[in-house]
């Protein structure tokens, strides 16, 4: 049996996450209905994580098994496969890449981490809308920087993350969480972690930007990490500014495949 994954990117704003669920459009629908009809084999893949609805994907990582190699499934060239693929996908979802890798790499449970982006901006703009929160006006930075600073570390997230996730636990071991602030009235939040909650970063995202209007301090912010529940922390982001940038993998599965 060989392994392969396939790298995705898409605008989430149509969809109603990555999942496969009743009665919605989704991601991992379409691509394995997709895969499917092309390659008249039956596609279930296995994604990296979840997005939730509306929101973004510039890398998403999936695998699926089969008997054939990728030549023969693809009916000849990877390239010339994938070019047919992406034509019979909606303009906002890509193919990007599909390779082969080892039977025990695994899409999910081998992705060592997950950095997220996440934009607003307090100058109205049309061209940033479908991907930027726009926010009131400009936060006290020096607050959110300060408050930020406080995330990175192997703790319990569970203050931030949605209730029914299905996660058996809120650890996580969450790396870097900084802001870059632009000059056109725009910022950037980086934030890396080995796995993320559900509604996790919007949830962040939103209470730092209640800490940069005034209403939260840093010692609240401190206190909520310590021994908060969902209720103490902000309400979250929207999802539109919320994209998936780059998932980590060990030597050996993505490095191979350029």
């Amino acid at each position: 049996m060989n392994r392969y994954f396939i790298q995705l990117a898409y605008d989430g704003t149509a969809y109603h996450g990555w999942q496969r669920q009743p009665n919605a459009v989704t991601v991992q629908e379409l691509i394995e209905n997709t895969l499917t009809q092309y390659t008249g084999k039956p596609v279930w893949l296995t994604g990296q994580g979840r997005t939730d609805t509306g929101v973004h994907a510039s890398e998403f990582f999936a695998h699926w098994d089969a008997e054939e190699d990728l030549r023969t499934l693809l009916r000849g060239p990877v390239e010339d496969g994938i070019r047919v693929l992406n034509r019979m996908l909606p303009n906002d979802l890509v193919i990007q890449r599909v390779f082969q890798v080892p039977e025990t790499a695994h899409a999910r449970f081998s992705a060592l981490f997950r950095t997220y982006h996440y934009r607003v901006h307090w100058a109205k703009d049309p061209f940033r809308a479908r991907y930027s929160w726009q926010i009131p006006a400009c936060p006290d930075w020096d607050s959110v920087l300060k408050a930020a600073a406080l995330l990175p570390g192997n703790r319990d997230f569970g203050c931030f993350a949605r209730a029914g996730g299905g996660q058996q636990h809120d650890l996580c071991n969450l790396t870097h969480a900084q802001w870059k602030l632009n000059a056109d009235q725009s910022a950037v939040f980086e934030i890396r972690a080995n796995r993320f909650l559900r509604n996790m970063v919007r949830a962040i995202v939103g209470t730092l930007m209640e800490v940069g209007r005034g209403y939260r301090s840093y010692d609240q912010i401190n206190d909520l990490l310590k021994e908060g529940t969902r209720s103490d922390a902000g309400t979250s982001a929207p999802a539109h500014g919320l994209c998936l940038v780059h998932v980590e993998y060990p030597d050996g599965i993505i490095q191979l495949n350029p």
